[in-house]
């Protein structure tokens, strides 16, 4: 009799796959390609393999997860999981076996092979003008013949040197004002908010305040830490949303508190805890590393480890001063604490457009208690404040050139035109170009595999993989270790299965040109055609690496929603063709612009017109942070791009089925011709 299966969902990695009940969860996640850190090798002493038995019905995956679904709490667990931290569903992976269907939240400290997240700051011109200023004040002190109030005594120097007028203060602030003043002998640095408010007083003097640009994906989080004095970014720290485990998209997410009855509290809480602990990741970066080292006792104690010649600013919370934060507007919401049940319905109305001062403390978040957060606008339902972060860092509305401007993530954003006229749109891309719902897709971690070539003569593969140098050519099998696909493979994918002849202009596995080749298998236990793109003994997972039918269908899919998204667009401004295209997102830094034109991701253009861009959404987010008149130019461009839904366009429909086809079904690429064999390009 076969052995009994359960699902089991892994967040936030979304690998999920049937396991035989009563295998560990450690088991279970090698079995599906996770990695979970066991450096005790599962001998229940190492306590790193702790992980969060996830509470409730998950609709996306049609799941019951509850803590009765995996075996009962070991005595042995309570050296490494507290009172309290065991209610909240945490167990070691190498002791809670499987009984039933679970959803697995895998902290950050507990995964093996980290997540690279394409973040990076880019080297973009800010004017420098930012919200946080710090000036340096000697104050007089009161007599009796002039004993005006103290904050009265800072406003009067901050007039006298800085002619700085009719400043509040925060009431946080002006509790610790008395002590701080006299502490500094009456000379302070205080940090002012828009020229109106005191938001921070220092004994002494001071240069320097510090800020964090954060742009919350769907999928990832990535935050930029600057010093707003210099404008030098101080480090870049990121995570994966931790929101991922209520489903990958943001309709799923929507559903999610619809069917949940604190559903959105569960997730606002979630991202708050996200963003304090990227918080705590920025500050603790700026401190020398801590070891164990035996003192003179002969006790084990953490000590400070400084790296020779670096010089540490030994930052705390409270020097953080000023936030920017943009989001898609599901998430923005969700952060919030705003129902966004009705921007999943049409016509998908956001509950407010404009942008947000709100003080940090008011969200639990955890700097300096008188700070603000700066919270980008919305532009729709669908296109949030992450592309108005788009728009604020490329400026297409200060040129004449017609900039098609692509957001590729979890949510396709699109923004064309110019000067004279700027529309946008969204197309629901779905994560699969991320690695989500693809057999072996995985995200951008140690073992995934992150571009490759295919033979057109002979159709073997070579490939390359994050975390090694070596393509698969240069290397013996064992030395790959190949785990999964990533999303720039995956972009990679589908123009090389096409330009090879491995598949045909539709999509469809070419059998005749393949039939005997060792690489491609019908699948004996689904009938589903397949190609190998990684043997067993390449791989990590003991298994071979391979692309379906169906994982070339959601390919095209999202390829196909992004095409037809940019032809419309196109066409509703009355154009023949864009002068330059723009890929934005992780993905805009590690595309081959060559290959997005040979799968179709857009309408034929010049090669040399398509520029990645990186993260231009964070880079909007650090414009803002280090320039408040980025916020009043963010604030005009929500309320003055045309918003088009594509949906109820009359030929969506056909153009999205037509933009299904490598590279199009009718659409002609001239600018294929040389690189494509042209019994390829005219199928």
């Amino acid at each position: 009799m076969d052995q009994e299966k359960a699902m089991v969902i892994f967040q936030p990695s979304g690998r999920r796959g049937e396991v035989p009940k009563g295998i560990t969860l450690i088991e279970a996640s090698r079995l599906l390609g996770v990695d979970i850190e066991a450096l005790c090798g599962e001998k229940k002493v190492c306590g790193k393999c702790i992980v969060r038995i996830e509470e409730g019905h998950f609709e996306k995956y049609n799941v019951q997860s509850t803590m009765s679904h995996v075996s009962e709490w070991k005595v042995e667990e309570e050296k490494f999981i507290n009172q309290d931290n065991r209610e909240k569903g945490f167990r070691l992976g190498c002791m809670a076996t499987v009984l039933d269907d679970v959803l697995v939240f895998v902290p950050e400290e507990s995964r093996a092979g980290k997540q690279v997240v394409s973040k990076a700051a880019r080297d973009i011109h800010i004017d420098h003008n930012p919200a946080v200023r710090v000036y340096n004040v000697q104050v007089d002190p009161p007599t009796f013949e002039d004993p005006t109030a103290d904050f009265e005594r800072i406003t009067k120097a901050l007039e006298r040197d800085y002619g700085l007028q009719n400043l509040t203060i925060d009431i946080v602030m002006l509790r610790k004002l008395p002590g701080i003043l006299r502490e500094g002998k009456w000379a302070v640095a205080v940090s002012v908010w828009n020229d109106k408010e005191v938001i921070r007083i220092r004994p002494g003097k001071a240069e320097n305040a510090y800020g964090l640009a954060i742009d919350v994906g769907t999928t990832t989080v990535a935050a930029y830490f600057c010093n707003l004095s210099t404008m030098e970014v101080v480090d870049t720290v990121s995570m994966m949303n931790p929101q991922c485990k209520y489903g990958e998209d943001v309709m799923a997410r929507i559903t999610y508190h619809m069917t949940t009855l604190d559903g959105l509290q569960r997730m606002s809480d979630d991202i708050i805890e996200g963003i304090n602990e990227l918080i705590e990741k920025a500050v603790a970066n700026t401190h020398p590393p801590k070891k164990k080292r035996k003192n003179d006792a002969g006790e084990k104690v953490l000590v400070e480890v400084p790296e020779e010649g670096k010089t540490y600013l030994r930052l705390d919370k409270v020097d953080i001063e000023d936030i920017t934060i943009g989001f898609n507007t599901a998430m923005h919401h969700i952060f919030l604490g705003l129902t966004p049940d009705y921007v999943g319905m049409a016509p998908f109305p956001p509950v407010i457009h404009h942008s947000m001062d709100i003080k940090a403390r008011d969200l639990g978040i955890d700097i300096n208690p008188s700070s603000y957060l700066f919270v980008l606008p919305n532009e729709a339902g669908f296109v949030g404040a992450d592309n108005v972060g788009v728009l604020i860092a490329e400026e297409p509305y200060k040129g004449e050139e017609n900039q098609l401007i692509i957001d590729i993530g979890t949510n396709g954003e699109l923004v064309l035109g110019n000067r004279h006229k700027l529309i946008s749109s969204s197309c629901a891309t779905g994560p699969a170009l991320e690695g989500a719902q693809i057999t072996f897709g995985m995200r951008a971690a140690p073992g995934a595999i992150e571009r490759i070539e295919i033979d057109p003569e002979t159709r073997e593969v070579d490939y390359k993989v994050i975390g090694r140098d070596a393509w698969r050519k240069f290397s013996e099998p064992k030395e790959m270790k190949a785990k999964g696909i990533c999303g720039s493979g995956i972009l990679d994918l589908l123009a090389e299965l096409y330009t090879a002849g491995v598949i045909l202009k539709s999509g469809v596995f070419n059998k005749k040109a393949l039939e005997s080749h060792p690489r491609f298998r019908i699948n004996p236990d689904n009938r589903q055609p397949e190609f190998v793109l990684a043997w067993a003994d390449e791989s990590s997972i003991e298994k071979d690496i391979v692309v379906t039918q169906k994982d070339i269908r959601q390919i095209q899919l999202a390829k196909g929603a992004l095409y037809a998204g940019c032809k419309l667009m196109v066409k509703r401004m009355g154009l023949e063709k864009v002068d330059r295209v723009k890929i934005a997102g992780a993905f805009g830094t590690h595309v081959d612009r060559t290959k997005a034109l040979v799968m179709g991701l857009f309408p034929d253009c010049e090669i040399d017109m398509i520029e990645g861009v990186g993260n231009a959404a964070g880079d909007g987010c650090r414009a803002a942070l280090l320039n408040v008149k980025k916020r009043v130019e963010a604030n005009w461009c929500a309320r003055n791009v045309e918003y088009i839904e594509l949906t109820v366009e009359e030929t969506f429909q056909q153009d999205f089925m037509e933009a299904m086809q490598l590279p199009h079904m009718t659409d002609d690429f001239p600018h294929l011709r040389g690189i494509v064999p042209d019994e390829i390009l005219d199928q």
